[in-house]
């Protein structure tokens, strides 16, 4: 019987053992589950501004985890943190889009075995450029992924809404395969699927 050099059974299990490791991160159990921004279910933070009517409320998220709503001259802030202090201490904390915008009330938790990663949100922004039959501008949808601690939470992807038919899984895709690794400051944010008037707007 030949014998086998050592060197080819030690590279032999070195494979198997990048194999199972390759397995094993695959076979992680991907989900959503889903909670509500509606201010009647969440806690106001202080007062509205008698200037600009600013408003600041918390809304119970998964996993212990907050989300913060921050709202001024029309537009929304959305971040996420054990606490509204943690939470506003995060880059997403200060993204403003440019336009007019607001958040839907729901938010998807994008989970892997059972622990929120990212969290996938839709949009409505202003589009000045196509007034609807009073003059006010409509408003074009946009879903955006965010990723969550451990680590910075900031805006990972954007997918438009009104451009894909499929934007809801394009967003799930994008949040499974980026979120985690993505480096709030140096990254930038990713626009998936085809780019429509909601994304070009948010990346103004």
């Amino acid at each position: 019987m030949k014998r086998v050099p050592c060197l080819q059974v030690a590279s032999g299990l070195t494979a198997a053992a990048l194999i199972f490791a390759v397995s094993s991160a695959n076979a992680q159990t991907f989900s959503s589950s889903y909670s509500s921004t509606a201010p009647k279910g969440c806690r106001m933070i202080g007062k509205p501004s008698e200037l600009n009517g600013s408003t600041t409320r918390l809304c119970p998220g998964k996993s212990g985890l907050m989300v913060r709503i921050a709202e001024d001259d029309l537009r929304e802030t959305v971040s996420v943190g054990r606490s509204g202090a943690a939470a506003a201490r995060e880059p997403a904390a200060q993204v403003w889009f440019h336009p007019f915008n607001s958040s839907s009330h729901t938010v998807e938790w994008r989970s892997a075995d059972g622990k929120p990663f990212a969290i996938i949100q839709r949009w409505y922004l202003a589009d000045n450029g196509d007034p609807d039959n009073s003059g006010r501008p409509t408003d074009k949808p946009m879903l955006a992924v965010t990723r969550l601690p451990p680590g910075e939470v900031c805006h990972v992807a954007y997918i438009d809404a009104q451009a894909n038919p499929n934007a809801n899984e394009l967003a799930r895709k994008a949040a499974d395969e980026l979120a985690r690794d993505f480096k709030c400051g140096k990254d930038e944010v990713k626009v998936i699927g085809d780019a429509g008037v909601a994304v070009g707007l948010a990346k103004r």
